[in-house]
């Protein structure tokens, strides 16, 4: 096999690394996403732990419940977030996986085929040492026995 045999391969290694890398950023931004959206429901959740209704007059009582009311149902449309926040990030991060898989054969491909060629510059080497080395006994054989 030849190294220009191997531009194609090269060619193709270039466009998984590229999706690779893609790949990574895309799990990054998915995972800095899911953590956005998780912080905003600790705090949604966080406000509605801290909300007193302990001794209050009737209108501020329900101005609470109202506001408690509204909180819980923000935290139910965050939670939906939440989860598909992390739907997608477990997504993303799939994607990457198959990706990095996929790049990582076609470097092994790539290693396995120049270990055959300096295989094979080694099998031609030691053949043109062994001819040199035939040559050189015969014409010491030759000149020993005239």
């Amino acid at each position: 096999m030849s190294a220009r045999a191997d531009a194609g391969m090269r060619a193709v290694s270039r466009v998984r690394e590229i999706r690779e890398r893609d790949s990574r950023i895309g799990v990054q931004q998915a995972a800095a996403e899911l953590r956005a959206r998780e912080a905003t429901l600790a705090d949604l959740q966080q406000r509605a732990a801290a909300t007193q209704s302990s001794d209050q007059s009737i209108e501020a009582y329900l101005r609470s419940r109202d506001y408690l009311t509204a909180l819980g149902e923000q935290i139910v449309v965050t939670e939906r977030s939440v989860a598909a926040a992390a739907t997608l990030t477990d997504s993303a991060l799939a994607h990457w996986r198959v990706d990095r898989t996929r790049l990582g054969a076609v470097e092994l491909l790539l290693e396995r085929r120049a270990e055959v060629r300096r295989q094979e510059r080694a099998l031609e080497e030691s053949k043109r040492l062994d001819e040199a080395a035939a040559l050189l006994w015969q014409r010491r054989q030759g000149g020993a026995v005239a």
